[in-house]
C-alpha cells in the first residue's frame, strides 16, 4: 500500500508516523526462513542477510511485514546515502561490509500472522497486532516505530521539519490495507521530492573520476523528456565517484531531452537511472529551486514525470 503525496489532512481519525529515509520493503517470515522483497517485488534477501534475525525477534511466528529497510548514519538517523553502500541489489555483501553498514527493518504494518490475512482489518487493529509480535525488546534488526493518534498531522510535520526529518505519513485509523496507491495514507514532505531520470552530468576536476552535478529530467504529457535542472548538493565524495562509474558507460552523443542546455561541459547519458531529488520549488521553464540529491531509486527511467508545479 503506497501513500499519496499531499498536505497534512485535517480533522480526526488519523494516526501519524514519521517518514524514514530508506528502501521500502516487504519481509516474509516463514517457519524456517526470512525472505525480503523490494517495493517492486524483487527478492533481495541476499543483499540484507542480517535481516534473517527478524525471525527470532517475532518469536518464530509466520508473519508478513511491511516497512522500511534503513541504515543509520553517524547521527543515529536513517541515511539513504549510507544504505546505498549495500548495493547493488542481488549481491551478497561481505562480512566486513555488513559490520560496517548494518541495516535494520522498521516495520509499520502487518499483512498476515500465522497464515491469517489481516489486511481487511482497520489500520488501528493491525498496529495492535504488529506491536504484539515483538518478543525481543531490543532487536538489532527489527523495530516498530511509534505512531501518534493524539496530535494533528500539521503539527507533527512542523516538528519533523524542525528536526531535519523527511516528513510524515498520516494514516486513516479505520482503513484496510489495499495494494497500490491509496488516499487512506497521505505523505507530507518537509521538502518536495520527485523521482527524476538522470540525463547527463558535469564532471568534477578531482582525480579518479567523479561527478560535480547531475542533470535531471521528467517526462511531460506528450512523453518527451524535459530537463528540469542540475543537482550537485547532498552527495558524498563516495557517492560522486559511484555515480560517475555508473553513468560513464551510458555516455551518448544523442541529446535525450527536448530542451538541452548549451553548457559544453555536459556529458549526456542514455536515461537509465532514476534519482530522488528534494527541492523547494518547481516552476516550468525555470526548473528546480534549491535541489538536493537524495539517492538512486529502483524505478524505471520511463516512469519519471515532471515535478508538480509549486511556484507561479
Amino acid at each position: 500500500m503506497l501513500a499519496t503525496l499531499g498536505t497534512p489532512p485535517a480533522g480526526d481519525g488519523f494516526a501519524v508516523e514519521v517518514k524514514f529515509d530508506g528502501q521500502r520493503g516487504l519481509v516474509v517470515v516463514e517457519s524456517d526462513e526470512v525472505v525480503v522483497f523490494t517495493r517492486n517485488g524483487a527478492e533481495v534477501s541476499r543483499t540484507f542477510p542480517e535481516l534473517a534475525a527478524i525471525r527470532a525477534a517475532v518469536g518464530g511466528r509466520r508473519v508478513i511485514l511491511d516497512g522500511e529497510i534503513v541504515a543509520l548514519g553517524t547521527d543515529g538517523r536513517p541515511s539513504f546515502t549510507r544504505l546505498q553502500r549495500r548495493w547493488p541489489q542481488q549481491r551478497r555483501p561481505g562480512a566486513a561490509l555488513v559490520r560496517e553498514v548494518p541495516t535494520r527493518f522498521l516495520a509499520f504494518d502487518v499483512l498476515a500472522v500465522d497464515g491469517v490475512d489481516v489486511t481487511g482489518q482497520p489500520y488501528g487493529r493491525r498496529r495492535e497486532v504488529l506491536d504484539s509480535l515483538m518478543v525481543v525488546d531490543a532487536s538489532p534488526v527489527l523495530s516498530v516505530p511509534r505512531n501518534w493518534v493524539d496530535v494533528s498531522p500539521a503539527e507533527m510535520l512542523a516538528v519533523c521539519e524542525a528536526n531535519a526529518m523527511e516528513g510524515i505519513v498520516a494514516k486513516l485509523v479505520d482503513s484496510p490495507y489495499r495494494p497500490g496507491r491509496s488516499p487512506f495514507w497521505v505523505k507530507s514532505m518537509c521538502r518536495a521530492t520527485s523521482e527524476l531520470a538522470i540525463v547527463g552530468h558535469i564532471d568534477s576536476r578531482a582525480a579518479g573520476g567523479s561527478v560535480s552535478c547531475l542533470l535531471v529530467a521528467g517526462h511531460d504529457a506528450d512523453g518527451d523528456l524535459v530537463l528540469v535542472g542540475q543537482v550537485g548538493t547532498g552527495m558524498s565524495q563516495r557517492e560522486r565517484r559511484r555515480l560517475y562509474e555508473l553513468l560513464e558507460p551510458m555516455s551518448t552523443d544523442v541529446v535525450p531531452v527536448r530542451n538541452p542546455t548549451a553548457d559544453r561541459r555536459v556529458r549526456w547519458v542514455t536515461p537509465t537511472y532514476v534519482g530522488e531529488v528534494a527541492y523547494r520549488e518547481y516552476t516550468p521553464g525555470r526548473g528546480l529551486r534549491h535541489p538536493s540529491w537524495k539517492g538512486l531509486r529502483n524505478v524505471p527511467a520511463a516512469q519519471s514525470v515532471l515535478p508538480r508545479e509549486t511556484a507561479s
